[in-house]
């Protein structure tokens, strides 16, 4: 039996014998199969099931083949309907046709002809399924250019991401909440060359262990209750593209051990299944956790760690690259504007030298909230009062110490020297930006590094 002989057909047929012979044709080429006594009983029963085909008959009681065609077009427009018509009866499957029937079967029909009919069809919803994924990757495509920064420390990642970008070997990313992981993971998906594959994720911690098993690995018809069909899984879902265990470090042991061993043979066994099935997925890992001490805890296994950090990328946050904080907001202002299909506004420098002195413990994704809901608060300029509470309360939290170790305090030109300091590092040394932040003319800021003896 086929892989397209995995699918789910849905029958709609009002006379029982029909149906009947229906069922049994398409059971033994091991389809599973549905059925309906009438389109109404279709239409409850299509919407809560992966139904890859529709058949149905042109004439039945109550409501007909075409109207119960134009229904399920509606719940959705990629529906693939096959209409069986007696002779008599060609017009109105020629009707069928162009209101989007997939193709049209008459009775008496030959096995052989319905049967080819059906596995052309399946072979036709699983291309739009492709070109639906491929579709919504090429319309969020991730480059460098969606993850912002100058510092050095975003620069060596970049660095190791297009050396090992194109290869098939195992990459650990790992990082706060917040830093880009999955920015990061598909960037690597898309300078590779499985980037017209598909790129999917799981998030390992949000799905208890039974589910997640099935997720990942698929399951047989009937394994357990609810699995009414046949289901794939993630890694052979993403066969020849790129699969993302996300938060890796929350993935239950027993499933650990299931995964090591789908690593080292390149297979998977279905939940339900004893034989085990090839797999084509690169795999990316990503965690907040420290995976070596969550492995010295023994809270994750020590060889699962190794033969997926053949490569590990460390993301630094985004308190160790303040020097970013400038561009990512300007980009964070840009993207606001245009979903509020309004004009950028300015950023006080009340407002850059807050943010530039804020802890960021939910990292870029928080300075990301923040000036969203900063743009739509403030008026002609995004001012401090528009920023949350938590950043304007505590804008000074990382602000440098005015006492010396020694318990001196400095005097008012060294707190001087030391700020301005402060925030020529924060900026990357662009005394353009610096200065602006600090409100002062370029010149100024010139003459006070001389008089500090700086430059």
């Amino acid at each position: 039996m086929s892989s397209d002989a995995k699918q789910t057909v849905l029958v709609v047929e009002d006379e029982e014998l029909m149906r009947s012979i229906l069922r049994q044709l398409l059971e033994d080429e091991g389809y599973n199969v549905l059925t309906a006594d009438s389109a109404e009983n279709a239409l409850e029963i299509f919407p809560s099931n992966d139904v890859s085909i529709t058949i149905t008959d042109i004439k039945m009681s109550g409501m007909d083949g075409l109207e119960l065609l134009d229904n399920l077009k509606t719940i959705d427009e990629n529906a693939i309907v096959i209409i069986i018509t007696a002779y008599s009866s060609v017009d109105s499957a020629i009707a069928a046709l162009r209101k989007g029937a997939y193709d049209y079967v008459t009775k008496p029909f030959v096995n052989e002809d319905l049967l080819q009919t059906v596995k052309n069809a399946i072979q036709t919803k699983e291309l739009f399924k492709e070109n639906r994924v491929l579709k919504r990757e090429l319309n969020k495509r991730y480059s460098f250019s969606e993850i912002i920064g100058n510092s050095e420390a975003l620069q060596s990642v970049f660095r190791i991401v297009e050396k090992v970008a194109n290869t098939n070997v195992n990459v650990l990313i790992q990082g706060e909440s917040g830093t880009g992981k999955e920015l990061i993971a598909r960037a690597l998906h898309h300078q590779s060359s499985r980037a017209n594959k598909p790129f999917l994720a799981v998030n390992c911690g949000a799905l208890p262990e039974s589910l997640l098993e099935s997720e990942l690995f698929g399951h047989t018809k009937g394994a357990f209750t609810g699995a009414t069909a046949d289901k794939k899984g993630l890694f052979r879902s993403a066969d020849g593209g790129t699969l993302l265990l996300d938060e890796i470090g929350e993935m239950p042991q027993p499933l650990q051990v299931k995964l090591l061993r789908a690593l080292q043979e390149q297979e998977v066994t279905p939940v339900g299944a004893s034989t085990p099935v090839k797999f084509d997925a690169r795999i990316i890992a990503a965690t907040n956790k420290d995976l070596e001490k969550e492995v010295s805890k023994e809270n994750f296994r020590e060889d699962l760690f190794y033969r997926l950090n053949v490569v590990e990328i460390n993301l630094p946050p985004l308190r160790e690259r303040r020097e970013d904080i400038p561009l990512l907001v300007k980009h964070f202002v840009n993207k606001a504007a245009q979903a509020q299909n309004l004009a950028e506004k300015p950023v006080s420098k009340e407002v850059m030298s807050t943010l530039l002195n804020h802890r960021w413990q939910g990292n870029v994704r928080e300075l990301q909230n923040a000036i969203e809901r900063a743009f739509i608060l403030s008026g002609d300029e995004i001012d401090v009062d528009s920023l949350p509470p938590r950043i304007k309360n505590n804008s000074h939290e990382n602000a440098f110490e005015i006492r010396d170790p020694e318990g001196i305090r400095p005097t008012l030109e060294e707190i001087e020297r030391r700020y301005i300091l402060e925030i020529l590092n924060s900026v990357n040394k662009d005394k353009t930006s610096a200065a602006e932040i600090l409100g002062i003319d370029l010149s100024t800021l010139y003459r006070k590094l001389k008089k500090y003896n700086e430059i």
